[in-house]
């Protein structure tokens, strides 16, 4: 599944349109900007792709199946993970422990298994840990790994959050306001890592407010205003377009 589509997507709540006949192509192996102004329609179109909220109009594919109808579950069941633009977290829970629920998707053994621990259950549990220990390493966060994710400052629980959506493995990831309380030592540390994973094949979408991030780290970028889709192109072409800087300046 090397794409996902969006075709004349649109999401009406009432008498107001979020999004309008919204098409799009996101591709693996790259990272794709999704940007607008706010109250652009952005976190709708994610909250759809990803089983939150139903298309009104449209479709949306994952290579030839349709998503229209699917529920969260299923969304990460196929393969497609995703940040919040409010992080989500088990406060109480440690930063390990948050990582390792993001590795249900790949849980083997059984609720019965679960229930009387047999020996398949202990083996995958401390495989799931490794592979988390070795998410928080690849951070710079291995000090943290115990330490309660509440107890975090609000850029390190977001990178929390984007490790718990790369435990599943995902064929395309979904970030929405990952930088936000990043300073630019994280911010550039999450752009390196994002970017290692889309030369690995995975498809990053994302929706981010930090223009300078977005410029230095997406290969393509599409520009959203009032749902519609008013500009795409390389971040070269997307800084000069006329109907982005009267999107964004009023002018």
């Amino acid at each position: 599944m090397d794409f996902l589509r969006l075709e004349q997507l649109t999401k009406r709540f009432g008498g107001i349109e979020a999004v309008s006949d919204l098409t799009i192509v996101f591709e693996r192996g790259r990272i794709t900007g999704l940007i607008g102004p706010n109250g652009a329609g952005k976190s709708t179109v994610v909250n759809m792709i990803t089983g939150i909220i139903t298309p009104t109009d449209g479709d949306i594919w994952l290579g030839a199946r349709s998503l229209k109808r699917i529920r969260p579950h299923e969304a990460a069941q196929l393969g497609i993970g995703r940040t919040f633009q409010n992080v989500r977290l088990l406060t109480e829970a440690s930063v390990l422990d948050n990582i390792v629920v993001g590795f249900h998707r790949h849980q083997k053994s059984s609720l019965l298994a679960n229930s009387i621990g047999l020996p398949l259950v202990w083996q995958e549990k401390r495989d799931f840990r490794i592979r988390a220990h070795a998410l928080i390493k690849r951070f710079g966060m291995s000090e943290l790994a115990d330490r309660p994710a509440g107890a975090l400052s609000y850029g390190h629980r977001r990178l929390v959050e984007v490790m718990r959506a790369l435990a599943l493995e995902p064929s395309f990831l979904l970030l929405d306001e990952p930088c936000a309380g990043m300073n630019d030592v994280e911010s550039r540390n999450l752009g390196r890592i994002i970017g290692e994973m889309a030369r690995q094949g995975m498809g990053i979408v994302l929706v981010e407010h930090n223009m300078r991030f977005v410029m230095e780290f997406c290969a393509h970028i599409f520009v959203v205003d009032s749902g519609r889709l008013i500009a795409e192109g390389s971040p070269e072409v997307v800084r000069n377009d006329a109907n982005v800087i009267r999107a964004y300046l009023g002018a």
